[in-house]
């Protein structure tokens, strides 16, 4: 046995033939892991004098972090928005397919919902590491209800609130519990939304504008409080004007505090957003961007119909609406998906590609220093993906929890 057992009993891994993303590019480097996370071979060569217990050919291979969505409404038939008997059973499902689609954490979504489902739904939603048994989940992502009526998109209007006098105390009210809440979306022109906005941001809790009216002013004074996000840019806000560019501004606005990124989803599902809008934000802002799916409960079914929280929607092909309209609802897209889209609609380099769904999502989080990077010490979650970036196997902790072979494909 090598003599690396001195310092730790548990066995070394070592990835060959690969290319590995780390440091903004693709590299020709072996990946090595113990104990779940990334090790640094120098350290083990040289001071543990140690050597890999285990070989894996990844027979040419990307390497690349793991992908992690913090806008996933539900899927496969579940939708995160229904306070159900089964809802664990439901959050388990969901995680464990996402594994296919390269996603190792996530941040299940709620849409507007009445208090009551917030009352029973964030207190079974519980911040897990990721594993055999499916992605980790990072906290929830409440989307509303403290949005714009004119901006609702597909959220029912009966359930959208305003903050009363006692603006956080109606929002705690509201959800029952911030226990398990990580992102939260507001509208920043409702009245009294700065006080919220600072509360949240105390907490440790992610502040993303979105289903909003705001002018850039408006925008502006909300980041100025602790805002740091944007909900699917160009959707469910005001169009970009040449005057009063709105949410959108944001990406080249010179009100930024020092030291402080702003950070957009986009959902690059080839329906939500044209390819040219998507081309002109990542220009625009590309250390920002942050891939998410949007993907609702008829991800992964057949077309037909299907729900989202409180209302009724329609799939057709790639196009999901509110039953009976043109409302675009959700996404029934896939992470990797996503991904392919947006190297194919921008043309950049399939290391801007990866990180939009990895390094960046972490770094909104504020877990950098261990997701959303292969560097020495952090989490051992990663893909192995083709040179088309189609999943071919997906590791937690350093564990292979999927792969492409083991369905016979």
């Amino acid at each position: 046995m090598p003599s690396n057992k001195s310092v730790s009993d548990a066995p070394i891994a070592q990835f060959t033939n690969c290319r590995i993303l780390r440091d903004r590019r693709l590299q020709r480097e072996d990946l090595w892991v113990r104990e779940g996370k990334i090790l640094n071979p120098e350290k083990l060569f040289f001071d543990e004098k140690g050597s890999a217990d285990v070989q894996l050919d990844c027979k040419g291979s990307i390497i690349a972090p793991g992908f992690i969505d913090v806008q996933i409404n539900g899927g496969f038939g579940v939708d995160f928005s229904l306070a159900t008997d089964d809802f664990k059973s439901g959050i388990d499902l969901v995680s464990q397919k996402i594994l296919s689609h390269g996603v190792t954490s996530f941040c299940p979504t709620l849409v507007t919902s009445p208090p009551s489902v917030y009352h029973q739904v964030l207190p079974q939603i519980n911040v897990r590491n990721g594993g055999a048994h499916g992605a980790g989940i990072l906290g929830a992502h409440l989307e509303g209800p403290f949005i714009s009526k004119e901006k609702k998109g597909a959220h029912p209007e009966h359930c959208i609130r305003t903050f009363e006098a006692g603006a956080f105390q109606d929002l705690l009210a509201t959800y029952g519990s911030l226990d398990c809440v990580r992102i939260v979306t507001l509208a920043p022109e409702i009245k009294r939304s700065s006080e919220v906005i600072r509360e949240l941001t105390k907490r440790g809790i992610c502040v993303s504008l979105g289903h909003s009216v705001a002018n850039l002013s408006q925008a502006e004074e909300a980041v100025q409080h602790g805002a740091t996000f944007i909900t699917h840019l160009f959707n469910a806000m005001l169009p970009f004007h040449h005057r009063d560019p709105g949410i959108v501004g944001l990406l080249t606005s010179d009100k930024i505090p020092a030291g402080r990124r702003v950070f957009y989803g986009m959902i690059s599902d080839g329906i939500h957003t044209n390819p040219a809008a998507l081309r002109i934000a990542h220009r625009a802002h590309p250390s920002g961007l942050v891939l998410v799916t949007d993907a609702i409960a008829g991800m992964g079914l057949a077309p037909g119909r299907h729900t989202l929280g409180q209302q009724v929607v329609e799939i057709d092909g790639l196009n999901t609406y509110i039953a009976g309209t043109k409302t675009l609802s959700g996404s029934v897209a896939t992470m990797d998906a996503c991904v392919r889209h947006f190297l194919e609609a921008t043309g950049c380099s399939v290391e801007t590609a990866l990180e939009a769904a990895s390094l960046h999502p972490a770094q909104l989080l504020g877990i950098e220093h261990k997701k959303g990077t292969l560097d020495y010490d952090s989490d051992a979650d990663f893909l192995m993906l083709n040179d088309s970036l189609y999943v071919q196997a997906t590791y937690i902790a350093g564990e292979e929890v999927w792969r492409q072979d083991a369905l016979g494909m």
